[in-house]
């Protein structure tokens, strides 16, 4: 095989890409993801040991936390921009090396190959990206621990990003990251392995507290919203991924100039947020979830603007490539980048105005109105109704119905779910999981929607804050005795770390589909299994009685 990748739940044949990743990564670029997180292993190794001197590096706590980003799924797909990353985790890694040398600090004799490899030309990174990969791990378990620390890993370095671009960090979870990423080349234990995998969770929870915080200091605690999915008569531009720090300066800098904003899948929630709601050019969300863009993007008619993952490569004579346009940690080959900010400045969105100037207005593809903004602030204000609601009998029980959308036909399973769900039951969703359900007709019970949504995939933790709430109001003892369900869909690594922060508050008995995760072995699938009481998912009349029982 040319390269090996399963971390996302699309992978070929549910066992691994090969050839080429479905999500469309090619072999060469997997290779050096791979080469890349090789590289931040050896950069670890170092900064493991100079924080333990007291010596903390914050550039390469931040090249660390960003490089993990680049390599989730769908974010970054631009050959060069991995040479560009490897070459310089490589001029780190050895800068650091000289750090702890000039601090006294004495390091092993035998030092682990990330630590101590180098190469300058692009034919060595790639014969040595073949075998740095997943599979150089040769044991079947211990490989599959060591992967869902690593994919919990990335998720969270992605959530711990936007919260550094608002300007809050964390160093606990730099040096959790660093020590998650020498754990794949030090010896553990089975017991061990899921005892970090169950750190990875709790430190899980501290990122999107941290990112929760971020973005309600920036902007305002998400408020109940009707959301307009249709168009103005004005050309747009339309921004999609997750960083709302971009989604400000974006903002900001087409006020006044007649080009209109749209918010495309995950950027949805931002539409929640008192801050954005005084420009007047921000005129809603345009399409739904991801996977749906190749259609999308077209009848856009405007450039789009990728501030993080789902990019899915367009199709060979696509109408709108030479539209779309990255920054942050996404990038793709022929699109054009937006580079990071310089000492404390704004990102200058003043090319991608100008196209979207040129362009037609977006053409309209829906009307209406759907309604968000459900967070645990928004949920507190109305805990006496919900809680009323719930002593009364109206509403018998919650489904958490949170994560990602993805394109496989079973996922269709989670629309007739939600349309199956008996009337006297409530939806609480983060992610772009909703978008399989939030325009269904499925009403109200007492002026409560029966779909409440949190935001993107990392307000998931508005979910947990709320059931923690709940537990308290009800006097239990257990958050699992609370009459809540999960019924999560997963696709990437960031929900990957959603579920990772609720196994660590204690949630038990999640149910993950539309397929389990391939990195899971039969024994590590066990233990989950046993331990927390994860499960797939089944038929839905099946699923529906065994919910309700």
């Amino acid at each position: 095989m040319s390269m090996f990748c399963y971390q996302c739940q699309e992978t070929a044949k549910g066992t691994g890409c090969t050839i080429k990743g479905v999500c469309g990564k090619t072999e060469d670029v997997a290779n050096l993801q791979d080469l890349l997180l090789f590289a931040l292993k050896g950069i670890s190794v170092f900064t493991i040991e100079a924080r333990k001197a007291g010596i903390e590096n914050a550039e390469v706590n931040h090249f660390v936390m960003e490089s993990l980003f680049t390599t989730i799924t769908n974010a970054n797909f631009d050959r060069s921009a991995f040479i560009v990353r490897i070459k310089k985790a490589l001029a780190i890694r050895e800068m650091m090396k000289k750090t702890v040398a000039d601090a006294g600090i004495k390091m092993p004799v035998q030092l682990h190959e990330s630590a101590t490899w180098f190469a300058e030309t692009e034919e060595d990174f790639d014969a040595k990206a073949l075998n740095v990969g997943v599979l150089a791990t040769e044991n079947e378990d211990v490989r599959s621990l060591r992967e869902l620390l690593t994919y919990g890993n990335k998720g969270m370095a992605a959530y711990a990003e936007h919260a550094y671009n608002l300007g809050m960090e964390d160093p606990e979870l730099y040096a959790f990251m660093q020590k998650a990423l020498i754990a794949s080349i030090t010896e553990h234990s089975a017991d061990e392995l899921v005892a970090l995998v169950m750190e990875c969770g709790k430190f899980g929870v501290t990122a999107m507290a941290l990112l929760d915080k971020a973005n309600t200091t920036a902007y305002g605690n998400p408020e109940i919203t009707k959301v307009n999915i249709g168009v103005s008569d004005k050309p747009g531009i339309l921004i999609s991924g997750h960083d709302l720090k971009d989604m400000q300066e974006l903002l900001e800098q087409t006020d006044g100039t007649g080009v209109d904003v749209y918010t495309h899948s995950e950027m949805l929630p931002a539409n929640y947020y008192p801050a954005f709601k005084k420009y007047k050019h921000f005129i809603g969300n345009y399409g739904n979830a991801w996977w749906k863009q190749k259609e999308e993007f077209a009848t856009f008619n405007g450039p789009i603007l990728f501030t993080t993952n789902c990019i899915v490569p367009p199709p060979v004579n696509s109408t709108y490539a030479d539209k779309v346009y990255t920054t942050g940690a996404s990038g793709f080959a022929g699109f054009k980048h937006i580079p990071a900010r310089v000492n404390g400045g704004q990102k200058d969105f003043s090319e991608i105005i100008a196209h979207a100037k040129k362009c037609a207005a977006p053409t309209e593809i829906e009307t209406g109105e759907i309604i968000g903004g459900f967070a645990h602030a928004q949920v507190f204000a109305l805990a006496d109704k919900v809680v009323d609601a719930v002593k009364s009998g109206a509403v018998k029980k919650f489904f958490v119905m949170a994560g990602c959308d993805g394109r496989m036909k079973d996922r269709n399973y989670y629309t007739e779910f939600a349309e199956k769900l008996p009337k006297d039951t409530i939806i609480l969703t983060a992610g772009c999981a909703k978008y399989r359900y939030n325009k269904l007709p499925l009403g109200d019970i007492g002026g409560i929607p029966r779909v409440l949504d949190a935001g993107q995939c990392n307000d998931s933790y508005s979910l947990a804050v709320i059931a923690l709430k709940l537990k308290e109001v009800f006097e239990l003892n257990d958050i699992n005795d609370l009459p809540i369900a999960y019924n999560i869909a997963w696709y990437e690594q960031k929900a990957v770390i959603v579920l990772l922060a609720l196994l660590s508050l204690g949630v038990k008995n999640i149910h993950l589909g539309p397929s389990l995760p391939a990195f899971l072995s039969p024994n590590v699938a066990k233990v989950l299994v046993d331990t927390f009481g994860i499960a797939g998912i089944g038929t839905v009349d099946d699923d529906m009685k065994l919910f309700l029982n």
